[in-house]
């Protein structure tokens, strides 16, 4: 998955340069082609694809503190 992510911002990257060192090119236009290409897709399909990490985890930690509670509920009997 990062792999992806980053050969994307690699080729990202490399058309913000080839923007900014055009004779008809201008650093803003390479700053909106970094953010629009490169910066915006990555965050975008980098929450989409660590979703079923972020559930996990989050299920891990329910399944803890249920844990957590029956050790302490029978504990206090």
């Amino acid at each position: 998955m990062y792999l992806v992510l980053i050969g994307w911002f690699y080729v990202a990257l490399m058309m913000a340069i080839a923007e900014a060192t055009s004779s008809d090119g201008t650093l803003l236009g390479a700053f909106f082609t970094l953010a629009l290409y490169g910066i915006l897709p990555i965050t975008i399909v980098g929450y989409i694809l660590g979703t079923p990490a972020r559930r996990k985890s989050r299920e891990k930690a329910e399944s803890l503190d249920i844990d957590q509670k029956n050790n302490h509920d029978s504990k206090v009997d």
